[in-house]
C-alpha cells in the first residue's frame, strides 16, 4: 500500500508540474492569446514594458497568467494612446499602488487628452486647408500644367491660418 500510495503522490505532482509549464506560454503564444505581434512583444521587451518571468531550458520566453495580464494593460495603454514613458509610469503606479496617489494616474491621463486634443486641432485646421485647396480646383482631367493646387504648394500659398493665398 506505501509504495502505491507513492506512485500516485508522484504521479499527482509530476501531473501539476506539468499543469504548471503548460500554463506558461510561449511568445507566439502570448502575441496570438492578446492580439499583438511576437515582433511587438520584443520591442515592448527591450522598452522594459513587459518580461518574460522564465526562459525554458531552450532559451524560450515564457510568459506567466501575470506576464499575459501586463501585457494586455500595456497594449490597452498604448491602444488609447499613451507613450511607451506613460506607460513605463502607469505600470510603475500599477505595480506600487499604496506609494502613489490617483492624482499621479489623473496627472498623466490628462495631459494626453491636451495632447490629443492639440492634435486634433492641428488635424481640423490641415482639414481646412486641404479643402479649401479642393474648393479652389476645378480638377479636369487636362494635364497637370496649371494644376492650382501644385500652384499653392509651389509658391508656399499656405499661410499658418490655412488660407490659400
Amino acid at each position: 500500500m506505501g509504495k502505491l500510495t507513492l506512485e500516485l503522490s508522484l504521479s499527482l505532482y509530476l501531473s501539476s508540474v506539468n499543469e504548471g509549464i503548460r500554463q506558461m506560454l510561449k511568445i507566439s503564444e502570448l502575441a496570438g492569446r492578446i492580439g499583438l505581434s511576437a515582433h511587438t512583444i520584443r520591442f515592448y521587451e527591450k522598452h522594459g514594458l513587459i518580461e518574460a518571468s522564465e526562459r525554458s531550458d531552450s532559451g524560450y520566453r515564457l510568459y506567466s497568467a501575470a506576464d499575459v495580464n501586463r501585457a494586455e494593460f500595456v497594449k490597452t495603454a498604448r491602444n488609447i494612446g499613451f507613450s511607451l514613458e506613460d506607460i513605463a509610469q502607469l505600470l510603475s503606479i500599477r505595480l506600487d499602488r499604496s506609494s502613489h496617489s490617483c492624482q499621479e494616474v489623473t496627472d498623466i491621463t490628462r495631459n494626453k487628452l491636451h495632447e490629443v486634443n492639440r492634435k486634433m486641432a492641428e488635424l481640423e485646421a490641415m482639414q481646412k486647408v486641404l479643402s479649401r485647396l479642393l474648393d479652389n480646383c476645378d480638377g479636369g482631367l487636362e494635364n497637370a500644367t496649371h494644376c492650382s493646387i501644385l500652384e499653392v504648394l509651389d509658391n508656399g500659398g499656405l499661410a499658418t491660418t490655412g488660407r490659400v493665398n
